[in-house]
């Protein structure tokens, strides 16, 4: 009986070019070590693959997709990766997989079958944004995604308002990019004067900005989010 692979849980960068600086050497040497990967998007894993070796041999790899249009038979697939022995790398658009990422179900399957998991050091934002607010890092809770519908985005972040308040927990939650300007315009007209708000925008790139302000002074202090990956935290 052939004894089962492992699932490697391997980050990616959150964007920009260099790989080197972000991701260490030994996780880079055990992603281009693999030959099985299941990943969010092929065409950006191959780009990424390519950065850390030049030389990858993408044309002898094998690659499922896993996001919102992926069906239990993909799942299952990469199941029978695993099962018959092969190491199987997870890796992402930009981070980490598994957090506000795909990834999450077939890492379940991996431990019903009681295969090894591995997960790898990489760039989280959501943890580089808490480490720079200068907020508890003791206690927080991360939301994800907003919703969409505003009458329910603002009553969302009245609630992460009160329960920083009441609690001492910090709240961190994100938006895509072509929503953020909505999503600070909310916070600076729904929520009170003195409620530390800090914005983490472009983390890890060369423009990245991590501010923490009342929302009073961000009123007087904001700029375009509009095109750059946000993390968004109250404390």
């Amino acid at each position: 009986m052939n004894k089962s692979g492992t699932l490697y849980i391997l980050p990616n960068t959150l964007g920009g070019e260099s790989i080197s600086d972000i991701i260490p050497n030994e996780v880079i040497e055990k992603a281009i070590s693999l030959r099985y990967f299941i990943v969010e998007n092929i065409k950006s894993a191959r780009r990424v693959l390519r950065k850390m070796d030049r030389e990858f041999p993408i044309d002898d790899s094998m690659f499922i997709e896993m996001n919102k249009r992926s069906t239990e038979q993909d799942s299952m697939k990469c199941l029978q990766w695993l099962i018959a022995g092969n190491d199987v790398g997870m890796l992402s658009d930009a981070g980490c997989a598994c957090v506000a990422d795909p990834g999450a179900e077939i890492v379940s399957l991996a431990h019903s079958q009681k295969i090894a998991v591995i997960p790898f050091v990489g760039p989280s934002s959501i943890l580089l944004s808490l480490m720079g607010s200068g907020f508890s890092g003791q206690k927080f809770s991360f939301h994800g995604y907003l919703p969409k519908d505003r009458k329910e985005r603002i009553r969302t972040l009245k609630t992460f308002e009160f329960e920083s308040r009441k609690r001492g927990y910090t709240q961190i939650f994100m938006d895509t990019p072509y929503r953020n300007m909505n999503v600070l315009e909310d916070l600076l007209n729904e929520l009170a004067d003195h409620t530390q708000l800090c914005i983490a925008s472009n983390i890890t790139l060369h423009n990245q900005r991590v501010r923490t302000m009342s929302v009073e002074d961000w009123r007087e202090n904001a700029y375009d989010l509009s095109k750059s990956p946000c993390v968004f935290l109250i404390g």
